[in-house]
């Protein structure tokens, strides 16, 4: 099978059908088709390598100016580069293969190798929970356009832990059966990219110039790695270019993986590690500052990502300054909304937990300090009643003598609520100026609804006793206005300073 022209990409096309298309005929239509149709994190895995395909046959963009004009090359000049590196394409066949190490060979004679179906996350193989999948079939048949999606998936989000040792041109693989995360996992990182009306515009919306690329690693630009293939350990050049570049890191060989000729199984090892911050920075990712050092923002599967839009939205500011939003934000239309979405896969070591996905249409100010500070602001006043909530449902468990105080069953009812009405809060940073007290607007409303819904439903009032409780808790129901540092009470600010508990509770 040759990924370059049979079919194995799951697509949308636009009128919502799903399709298997080649990498050929994918670019060929990519103007016609809507999206990709598959999981998120197979979606991120598919986006790095389409981005990387299209940047490697552009050789560029060299510049953001470049990067302007270079859409209707894109379709022409990936033609021709598949054609010329048709045979790096290859699943399977005794020459070079996708994604797959030359030379490897299990420790054992008698090692009857891992099952393919390891490669897919989702499903209850090997080590791998039975979060998605419930069947777990040690030698479940896989169809090659499947086991085509998972490797790369895979050589993207495998997380790390034990992983058997096997003999790589006659040298045991790196780690000594340990293996660090792939590229796509460590934090959870949440990763995002600008969604077009087609697919093509998706990948365009997404390509980095040169400029762009040299400052996330010593590598630079790079080459794919099919272009400069790792054939083993001792080749420290392809590995560095794999490891630092950005177009080697786009779609990694974080594994060393053979598969066998049938597809039911496979040889798995170790294969290269890759570098984090502050080496290298992922481009998709969002960079924040964490005790003074930059750091991923993850997924967290008890915060919804709507409440990070404020930092995942801000565009770079200088070189030297490693907190920012994607990359990608530079290619950010200045006249009209743009849709970011956002992906992860959430894990815990190495478990996996779940994959997340979400999107949101953004108008332009809200990538601007103007918009992005507002947004913050009516968030900062969405955590402050979650904070007077928790107050309120203390002060009632304590009356009643109740443990578990049950903090996650208001929690959980008031985010929930509260997630129904954020387009409200888009709707309000879209007009800075107009947003003054944050209580007196729709969003400051919905929140006190949601807020007082939540405490009725954590605290009943059915019994007298229950009625006093629930009457003293309630009673903790309300928002403090800020400290002003003068011994005196402000009123409440629509913009209060990043970072104040206080003026966020007053916002």
């Amino acid at each position: 099978m040759n990924l370059t022209t049979d079919p194995w990409v799951p697509v949308l096309d636009r009128q919502g059908t799903r399709q298997l298309l080649s990498l050929q005929d994918l670019f060929a239509q990519a103007h016609e088709l809507r999206d990709l149709a598959v999981k998120p994190h197979e979606k991120i895995a598919l986006l790095r390598l389409l981005i990387c395909i299209t940047q490697a046959s552009l050789n560029g963009p060299d510049d953001h100016s470049d990067w302007k004009s270079c859409r209707d090359d894109i379709q022409p000049k990936v033609k021709d580069y598949l054609e010329k590196w048709k045979s790096s394409f290859e699943l399977f066949g005794d020459g070079p293969r996708f994604l797959q190490v030359p030379g490897l060979k299990a420790a054992k004679e008698d090692d009857e190798g891992n099952a393919a179906t390891k490669l897919d996350l989702t499903l209850a193989s090997g080590n791998n929970a039975s979060l998605f999948d419930n069947a777990a079939g040690i030698l479940r048949p896989v169809k090659p356009e499947r086991l085509a999606l998972t490797l790369l998936t895979f050589q993207c989000f495998s997380p790390g832990g034990r992983i058997g040792v096997a003999k790589w041109n006659g040298a045991d693989t790196a780690g000594k059966g340990s293996s660090n995360h792939a590229p796509c996992t460590p934090s959870s990182m949440l990763h995002t990219y600008l969604i077009g009306e087609s697919l093509l515009e998706t990948i365009h919306l997404n390509l980095l110039d040169k400029e762009e690329a040299k400052h996330l690693g010593a590598g630079g630009w790079g080459k794919p790695v099919w272009e400069l293939p790792v054939t083993s350990l001792a080749e420290k050049a392809a590995i560095a270019n794999a490891t630092t570049s950005y177009l080697g890191r786009l779609v990694p060989l974080s594994r060393a993986i053979r598969l066998e000729p049938e597809g039911r199984s496979l040889i798995l090892a170790n294969g290269i590690d890759y570098p984090l911050l502050p080496i290298y920075r992922e481009p998709a990712a969002t960079v924040i500052l964490r005790d003074e050092e930059p750091a991923v923002i993850g997924i967290s599967l008890g915060r919804s990502i709507w409440r990070q839009l404020a930092s995942i939205s801000m565009k770079r500011i200088a070189q030297n300054n490693p907190q920012s939003g994607p990359r990608a934000l530079m290619n950010v239309p200045e006249d009209r909304r743009s849709t970011l979405w956002i992906g992860a896969l959430a894990t815990d070591k190495a478990k996996i937990e779940d994959v997340v996905e979400a999107a949101y249409e953004l108008a332009p100010i809200l990538f601007e300090d103007e918009g992005r500070k507002c947004y913050e602001s009516g968030v900062a006043h969405a955590d402050a009643w979650s904070e007077a909530l928790s107050k309120s449902v203390k002060a009632c468990a304590a009356t009643l003598k109740l443990e578990p105080v049950p903090y996650e069953r208001a929690r959980h009812f008031y985010w929930t609520a509260v997630e129904q009405h954020v387009p409200l809060l888009l709707k309000a940073a879209e007009s800075p100026a107009t947003v003054g007290d944050w209580k007196e607007t729709e969003w400051g409303r919905k929140l006190r609804e949601a807020a007082e819904d939540a405490y009725e439903h954590a605290c009943p009032a059915q019994t007298p006793r229950q009625i006093e409780a629930f009457a003293i808790g309630r009673g903790f129901l309300f928002l403090p206005k800020p400290d002003t540092g003068d011994g005196k009470k402000a009123k409440g600010s629509a913009n209060p300073k990043k970072g104040s508990k206080s003026a966020a509770a007053a916002s």
